[in-house]
């Protein structure tokens, strides 16, 4: 796993709810439906930071965009 640093911080300052909100409710195209994402990376956006791991329920390759409040 690999993090960037900064969009860690990002991602600490949102409460554990909120995490697992954003963790629950990812887009998967080969699924076709909302999934959880697993494995995940997170890299800092100049407007917020990215999730970028994997479909719970199939394995493909998801991401997820948190912008910054």
């Amino acid at each position: 796993m690999v993090t960037n640093m900064a969009a860690l911080r990002k991602w600490s300052k949102l409460n554990k709810t909120l995490q697992n909100k954003i963790l629950t409710n990812v887009w998967c195209g080969n699924c076709g439906n909302a999934t959880t994402i697993v494995d995940y990376d997170i890299h800092d956006d100049s407007l917020g930071f990215v999730l970028r791991g994997k479909c719970k329920k199939c394995g493909g390759k998801v991401a997820r965009f948190v912008e910054d409040e």
